[in-house]
């Protein structure tokens, strides 16, 4: 009987133990519903907010005047942000241009050509590129990148596209090489025994074999950065010279959505037309980082297919 009884108290013991496990389950399940329930709503009431107050600009202002003219005079009651829509544009694929072939480049090195001891040290030292911020980078542009572009080009300023797009090109090599780097790790290994078993020279098959079969993960970095890179704020606005004019070269100071932003969201008075007109400018920047954020799962989901 004693023996009946201890069993009967390790049962009942195990199913103390299975529905508290159970309740602990159902528990956490509904905090995580809570929070991806609030963090939508927090995400729509933004959308929401900012959207109505831009959306007023258009009572006073036309979307053509807006979209599609470059003077930006509010004292005159003239609210063109073509130059900033172009600014940022520019900015943008100027900093994938020179970013992207030198972050494939270090992904490769680390993901098939460095050995095992420096890639240790090269993943964490990139990763601290990160933790870095926006302000220090633009202080450094601004110190340093911008007296050389002066001196080196012999150009009025060295504000412009060109120095922006440098430090951009810097601050989303990390995003580039990380994604990038896991997504050719990913590749599976018998594809590139496979080439080099066919003859192919160690170059041959990263160029042909293993880019493509990671070009989803690498498209996805390159979205990624340029997500980063167009909805940077300070270190822009500190080298790219902050005048609303459209840039004829890549030395002519210029503005972007974002810079254009924190320059005068001080100086704008809300309800009025250029305070609306400022979050619009926030909305078309939220839009496309948006339309980023989709194209991402796009890819990702091709990728999976």
């Amino acid at each position: 009987m004693q023996l009946a009884a201890k069993e009967h108290n390790v049962m009942d013991t195990a199913n103390r133990e299975h529905k508290i496990k159970l309740m602990y389950d159902r528990y956490v399940r509904y905090l995580f519903i809570a929070c991806a329930f609030l963090m939508t709503v927090i995400i729509l009431s933004i959308i929401v907010f900012v959207g109505q107050q831009g959306l007023l600009t258009f009572t006073e202002v036309s979307p053509i005047e807006f979209f599609l003219t470059s003077k930006w005079d509010p004292t005159e009651g003239q609210y063109g942000a073509l130059t900033f829509i172009l600014g940022s544009i520019s900015v943008t694929m100027l900093a994938i241009f020179f970013g992207a072939p030198l972050g494939l480049a270090g992904a490769v090195f680390m993901a098939k050509i460095a050995p095992s001891w420096l890639r240790e040290f090269m993943r964490p030292a990139t990763d601290l590129y990160v933790a870095i911020p926006s302000v220090v980078y633009g202080y450094v542009g601004l110190t340093i990148l911008v007296p050389f572009v002066r001196e080196t080009f012999n150009v009025s300023t060295g504000f412009g596209l060109f120095a922006a797009a440098i430090i951009l090109a810097v601050m989303i090599l990390p995003t580039i090489i990380s994604i990038s780097e896991d997504a050719l790790r990913a590749v599976p290994r018998p594809l590139e025994e496979a080439s080099l078993a066919l003859g192919a020279t160690r170059w041959q098959t990263i160029w042909l074999v293993l880019i493509p079969a990671a070009l989803p993960g690498i498209l996805t970095s390159i979205i990624l950065a340029m997500a980063r890179a167009i909805g940077e704020t300070m270190a822009v606005q500190m080298v790219i010279g902050n005048t609303p004019q459209l840039a004829q070269s890549l030395f002519i100071p210029t503005s972007t959505l974002p810079s254009e932003i924190v320059v005068e969201m001080g100086n704008t008075p809300f309800g009025s037309v250029w305070g609306n007109a400022i979050f619009l400018m926030a909305l078309v920047l939220l839009v496309i980082s948006l339309a980023m954020i989709l194209i991402i799962r796009r890819i990702a989901q091709r990728r999976v297919a």
